[in-house]
C-alpha cells in the first residue's frame, strides 16, 4: 500500500521551523538570476498556502484570490510557488500545437509541421514546467491580449500579429497583483479568455486564436476598492490574509526575512529538501487526481451548506467540490469525503452570498404571491 502523503505534513513542519536556531549551511553551487522568499518559510498563513496549492493541483478550482492589507505575504506566497510547480509536457510549436487535437479532431487540427512530425512518429511536446507569469499593472489590453507589431510595422512595413501575455500564460500561473485596480476590459478579457481555455484577436483582416488554460490568482487590498461581483463569482477559493496576531510568529517573521535579506541563497538550502519533497508531492497529487472521486456523503453537505448559506451561483458546489477532490488528493486518498469538504469548505463559500440578490428575490417572491391571489380573485 503507498504511504500517505506528506504534502500536509510538509507544510505543518516547514511553518514550524525556527531558522535562527543555527546558521543555515551555505550553499553557492549555482547563480541564480533572481531568487524567491521559499513558500516553506511563509510564517503560519496555512489557509494561503493550502489553497494556492489546491489551485495548482486542479486548475477546475478556477483559482484563489487573496484578500488583505499589504506586508501579510500575499504577493510573497504567490512567487515562492515558483520552486513547487509540477512537470508538464508544452507544446513545441510556435502555434501551439498539441497531439490531443490531432487524436481528438483529424490531422488538419495541427499546422502542416506538426502533421508531419506526428506521422513520421516523432513529439510535438516537451517537457517542461509551469510557469509564473506576473501582469503588471500598468499593462495595456494590447499586450494583455496581443496586437498588431508596431515595430515590425514601421520598420519592415509589415503586419504581423503577437502573442499576448494570456498566451504566454497557457499552462502556467497567470498571477494579478492589486486585481481591483485593473482595468474593467483587460479584467473582462481575462476572464473572458479563462472561461473558455482560449481566446481570439482580431485585428482588420487578420484573425488569430490563442490557448489561455491558466490558473489565475489574483490579490488585492480592500482599502483600495472591492472587485465587482461577477469577477468575484469567477475566482474560485477566496482567503482572507491578515497579520499574525501571535508575538512569536511574528517575531519569527522577521528573523527570516531578516535572514533572507542578508542570505538569500543560505536560506534557500535551508528549505531545499522540505521544498523538493513538497515538488514531488504535488506532482503526484496531481497524477492522482483524475482517479479521485466525490462520496455520496461529501456531495450532499456541499449542496446543504450551498443551499443554507442561500447562495444561489452554481459555481459554489462546483468550486466547493473540485476543492474536496484536490484536497483527498493531496492527502494521498481517492475519495473526497465530508472531511475533504469541510476542510475547504470556507475557502470555497467564502463571499459568495449577495445580500442585494437575498432581498431582489424576496421582493420577487412577495410580488408573484400578489399577482397570484389577484388573478385567483378573479372570476
Amino acid at each position: 500500500m503507498r504511504p500517505k502523503s506528506m504534502l500536509l505534513d510538509i507544510l505543518e513542519r516547514a511553518s514550524a521551523k525556527a531558522v535562527l536556531q543555527a546558521r543555515p549551511p551555505a550553499d553557492h553551487g549555482r547563480i541564480m538570476d533572481y531568487v524567491h522568499f521559499p513558500f516553506l518559510a511563509v510564517v503560519n498563513q496555512r489557509e494561503m498556502k493550502m489553497a494556492l496549492l489546491l489551485a495548482v493541483i486542479n486548475p477546475r478550482v478556477g483559482g484563489v484570490l487573496l484578500i488583505g492589507p499589504r506586508g501579510t505575504g500575499k504577493t510573497t506566497a504567490v512567487r515562492g510557488l515558483v520552486d513547487l510547480l509540477p512537470p508538464i509536457q508544452r507544446s513545441t510549436c510556435p502555434y501551439g500545437c498539441e497531439p490531443e487535437a490531432a487524436y481528438a479532431r483529424g490531422i488538419d487540427a495541427v499546422c502542416r509541421d506538426c502533421a508531419e512530425k506526428l506521422a513520421r512518429g516523432e513529439p510535438i511536446t516537451a517537457p517542461d514546467r509551469m510557469r509564473l507569469i506576473e501582469l503588471p499593472l500598468n499593462a495595456r489590453l494590447e499586450d494583455v491580449v496581443g496586437g498588431i507589431n508596431e515595430r515590425v510595422a514601421l520598420e519592415q512595413q509589415k503586419i504581423r500579429l503577437e502573442r499576448g501575455i494570456l498566451s504566454y500564460a497557457d499552462r502556467n500561473i497567470l498571477y494579478v497583483d492589486e486585481i481591483n485596480l485593473l482595468d474593467d476590459a483587460i479584467v473582462n478579457a481575462i476572464l473572458d479568455a479563462a472561461a473558455q481555455g482560449r481566446y481570439t484577436v482580431r485585428r482588420g483582416p487578420l484573425s488569430s486564436t490563442y490557448h489561455a488554460r491558466f490558473v489565475l490568482i489574483g490579490s488585492m487590498n480592500p482599502e483600495e476598492g472591492l472587485l465587482r461581483p461577477q469577477i468575484m463569482d469567477r475566482l474560485g477559493l477566496r482567503v482572507i490574509v491578515s497579520g499574525l496576531t501571535n508575538d512569536e510568529e511574528r517575531l519569527e517573521v522577521y528573523r527570516r526575512v531578516r535572514t533572507f535579506a542578508e542570505h538569500p541563497h543560505d536560506m534557500l538550502a535551508l528549505y531545499a529538501e522540505e521544498t523538493a519533497a513538497l515538488t514531488q508531492e504535488i506532482a503526484e497529487a496531481k497524477a492522482r487526481l483524475p482517479e479521485v472521486i466525490t462520496t455520496g456523503p461529501a456531495e450532499r453537505l456541499a449542496l446543504r451548506l450551498v443551499r443554507e448559506l442561500q447562495i444561489d451561483s452554481h459555481r459554489a458546489e462546483f468550486v466547493l467540490l473540485e476543492a474536496a477532490r484536490a484536497h483527498a488528493a493531496a492527502d494521498g486518498r481517492l475519495k473526497a469525503t465530508v472531511t475533504d469538504v469541510r476542510a475547504v469548505a470556507p475557502m470555497a463559500l467564502r463571499q459568495r452570498r449577495s445580500e442585494f440578490m437575498v432581498r431582489y428575490f424576496a421582493q420577487c417572491t412577495a410580488e408573484d404571491e400578489e399577482i397570484r391571489a389577484k388573478i385567483a380573485a378573479t372570476h
